[in-house]
């Protein structure tokens, strides 16, 4: 059929003919079919979830006993015990500059999901325009020169492409799950910083205890020293034994000074989390032990709760974007086809603007095949397979690393319990042997050498007792931060 540029009757004969051939009803369903076409064709892969290389239990005989109960979701307040301690973490969660910066990635993640999911809309704007022109008369077609003048306003549609392939959709996806990836990449920033204010906090509490036994300890040799002082003036001890007391004193004051500079530091690193000085009402005393902090994190949880873990669900919604990028990749190997319109008046004076032979307006579609660019899109293509293949491969590695890190913890749990109570019973013994070491030196059966002997092996058990029930605090931390802080996706706080 041939086509006419002017206004001849030949192109109204033309569109009586199309008007014959496509009649109204069946025109407004070939629109409606292009629109569900448009709205429904994606060339991204459909996403499944990768199979997990996980086993179901954790290597260690249990398994998954509390699956058919629901596995429970754990608030890290529930979690943490010690009110002070919450305290802390709750100061931390409000003033840490990591957790700033993680929430700004956040907001920053959604402005360009915004902008990009704004592409699938069109977008229109308005615009005015003046030209006042003054043409001379060698050029004027009267031979005279003249001034001119042409205003303008109209309303626009940009050039707006009807995503018929899933293109520009594909790309908003893409962005969706990147932003999605960092809102779970947040949340496993706090849950680390729950970890780390708590394990600072349980450093400071060992360190304090560690520092209040050396005093005691000092204390206890500085009486003993006393009496063996005053023993040696009345001639009933040897200038030996005065000099091993003195010796035996001043290594417990040489601990005071390091168990103080170590638990300033300690207090340092921790004040450093919580983004201030922190009042002596949230920080532990000497008096109590690290025992019970935190709550034990109950046994027989499956491996499936791995999957509920940020940096877990992070790489999900990487993976699920490089599938997005699949599809806009797809796509560009189709035609593309966009709008372009306007539509506004125009006049030589203000006061014609809006009369009725002003208007005017325009109506561009156009469409783009890609025939030959040098592979281009093919190569395109084949990088974004690739990256999806690398998204699946990290994805199936932070499983087996997650899997790892709540194996080890649970390999050092099994036997912290019998550890804890043999070095309790070390303790007991160690105190029993000093109080007999004591009585036969007090008898002259034994030199102070037994006594001081008796005294280290007590002081270095009861230390190790402090690291020990410290080292069982932390490896409760470490089993609840492996298992992702909160075992539910609800718990967006923990």
């Amino acid at each position: 059929m041939s086509r006419r540029t002017d206004g001849s009757p030949q192109r109204g004969a033309d569109r009586s003919r199309r008007s014959r051939v496509l009649p109204g009803g069946h025109r407004a369903g070939l629109v409606l079919a292009l629109l569900v076409l448009a709205g429904c064709t994606n060339l991204a892969p459909r996403h499944e979830r990768p199979a997990s290389p996980l086993p179901a239990g954790w290597g260690d005989g249990t398994a998954g006993e509390l699956a058919a109960a629901g596995v429970p979701a754990l608030h890290w307040r529930n979690f943490v015990a010690d009110a002070r301690l919450r305290r802390v973490i709750e100061r931390t969660l409000q003033s840490n500059r990591d957790l700033r910066i993680a929430a700004l990635n956040i907001e920053r993640a959604r402005a360009l999901y915004g902008i990009q999911q704004a592409a699938e809309q069109p977008a229109i704007g308005a615009a005015g325009s003046a030209l006042r022109q003054r043409i001379g008369a060698d050029t004027s077609s009267s031979g005279q020169a003249r001034s001119t003048t042409t205003l303008s306003a109209q309303l626009a549609l940009a050039s707006y492409e009807i995503d018929f392939f899933g293109r520009v959709r594909n790309l908003s996806e893409a962005a969706l799950q990147s932003f999605l990836a960092t809102e779970s990449s947040r949340r496993a920033t706090q849950i680390a910083l729950v970890a780390d204010t708590a394990n600072a906090w349980l450093a400071l509490a060992a360190d304090t205890q560690r520092l209040e036994l050396a005093r005691q300890t000092l204390k206890a040799r500085e009486d003993a020293y006393a009496l063996t002082r005053r023993a040696y003036e009345l001639g009933g001890q040897s200038g030996l034994t005065l000099l091993q007391s003195q010796t035996a004193v001043d290594t417990a004051r040489a601990d005071v000074g390091a168990f103080e500079a170590q638990r300033r530091l300690s207090r340092n690193a921790l004040e450093l989390l919580a983004g201030g000085p922190l009042p002596p009402d949230a920080l532990p005393d000497g008096g109590e032990t690290v025992a019970t902090a935190l709550i034990e994190v109950p046994a027989g949880l499956p491996s499936e709760v791995l999957a509920q873990r940020p940096d877990v669900i992070a790489a999900e919604h990487q993976l699920r974007g490089a599938q997005a990028s699949i599809g806009a990749a797809r796509a560009a190997f189709f035609p593309r086809i966009s709008l372009t319109a306007a539509a506004g008046l125009a006049s030589t004076s203000l006061s014609g603007l809006f009369d009725g032979g002003a208007a005017g307006w325009s109506f561009a579609p156009s469409i783009s095949l890609p025939i030959f660019d040098g592979g281009s899109a093919r190569a395109n293509l084949r990088a974004a397979e690739v990256q999806r293949d690398i998204q699946i491969a990290g994805y199936e590695k932070t499983l087996q690393t997650a899997f790892r890190e709540v194996a080890d913890a649970l390999a050092q749990r099994s036997t912290l319990g019998e550890r804890l109570a043999a070095q309790q019973s070390l303790v007991e013994a160690s105190r029993r042997s000093l109080a007999l070491s004591q009585a036969r030196f007090r008898s002259g059966a034994d030199s102070y050498l037994e006594v001081l002997d008796a005294q280290r092996s007590l002081y270095a058990a009861q230390q190790a007792l402090i690291s020990l029930r410290q080292l069982e605090q932390v490896n409760r931390l470490v089993l609840y931060k492996a298992l992702g802080g909160g075992w539910q996706p609800a718990d967006r706080e923990g």
